[in-house]
């Protein structure tokens, strides 16, 4: 499908543009009787629209999930389910500049060189609008996860240059920012009412956690399980970065270092990230995602048009200042996702996990 499918047992293939009728994607491989409605969607959905708070884009979407196949009295069939969430609030006007000149940092340039002609308006295909599919999708898996006890969540460790100093996990929900530290979040507050009022953007670290999941999820040896984690966030528009456990620290260490203990109980550590050999080991799969800063921002910037010379664009509409926290459900998603496929696979090649 030409990049626009992921997976291999579950699969998923999203569609739609961001100023166009709508964004979706079929789910297929999906387990027969499994209970689903479109209030189902409703949680998630919230947490990854548009229009929350003065951070992020006043763009106003509804991101109601319709069912269009796959269901029958309330319950999945087996067959590929399509999952459609309609674009009420698109302004297409701010975008007409694209017509001649390309956003700095943005694929605009890229798309022009790969298609000529494609839809740039609100960034049509490669715009953050798509990473709503993603998250309906991910709350299909979730349900397929519920009765095995694995649950995944995120959490915001770094928002332009501010670190989280403490870890109570407790305090994820009672900050915009979805921050473990209460200090650091006041202070990410600061940093993004500054970055606002300059019209820039900012980066930062996301770090997702899954628990419970079971020992011996992964295929060697092109078929990791971090290996297709960490493809599912780099697929993400925004994501730059993806490391397991201890990641890029672990090059600082010595072997006797980094490696867990095993004891009888289990690791005594988790440097690993809850995988060893692109195959979990039960404990909790933890991996760090980093985000570039948005790349629209009201700033003027050096530019080309599209015959090459140069110029200036200042651009003006409606974005985030960071892809956090909005980004934080689009993650979760695509790690349900990933685990799903691999519990499926497990499945097939033993019966049970």
């Amino acid at each position: 499908m030409a990049g626009n499918a992921f997976g291999k047992i579950f699969r998923i293939a999203t569609f739609g543009e961001s100023h166009g009728r709508g964004v979706g994607v079929v789910v297929d491989g999906c387990p027969p009787r499994i209970r689903l409605s479109s209030e189902d969607f409703a949680p998630d959905m919230e947490r990854r629209r548009p229009g929350r708070d003065s951070f992020h884009t006043p763009r106003r979407e509804k991101d109601h999930v319709e069912i269009l196949s796959g269901l029958f009295e309330g319950l999945t069939t087996g067959a590929p389910i399509t999952l459609f969430i309609r674009n009420q609030d698109a302004e297409s006007r701010n975008y007409e500049i694209l017509h001649r000149l390309f956003r700095p940092g943005h694929a605009d340039f890229t798309y022009f060189k790969k298609y000529g002609h494609f839809d740039f308006k609100g960034g049509g295909r490669y715009s953050a609008r798509e990473t709503a599919a993603r998250v309906a999708a991910g709350v299909v898996a979730g349900k397929i996860l519920e009765p095995f006890g694995i649950r995944v969540f995120s959490y915001t460790v770094e928002l332009g240059g501010i670190k989280a100093q403490s870890f109570d996990l407790d305090l994820i929900n009672t900050n915009p920012f979805c921050c473990p530290d209460p200090v650091a979040a006041e202070q990410m507050r600061e940093v993004m009412t500054k970055t606002r009022r300059e019209g820039d953007s900012l980066g930062g670290i996301v770090e997702v956690r899954a628990t419970n999941c079971p020992a011996g999820l992964g295929e060697p040896v092109f078929d990791k399980l971090d290996a297709d984690l960490a493809k599912a966030a780099m697929s993400v528009g925004a994501v730059k970065g993806v490391e397991f456990g201890a990641g890029f620290e672990a090059a600082r260490l010595k072997g006797s270092e980094n490696n867990d203990p095993i004891t009888p109980d289990g690791f005594r550590s988790n440097r690993a990230g809850g995988i060893l050999g692109g195959i979990s080991n039960g404990d909790a799969i933890t991996m760090r995602v980093a985000l570039k800063p948005i790349p629209s921002i009201l700033m003027e910037q050096d530019t080309i048009d599209r015959e090459g010379r140069a110029a200036k664009i200042k651009f003006t509409g409606r974005f985030d200042i960071a892809a956090i926290p909005r980004v934080l459900p689009v993650l979760e998603a695509m790690v349900k996702i990933v685990i799903v496929d691999h519990l499926l696979r497990a499945r097939t090649m033993l019966g049970d996990v």
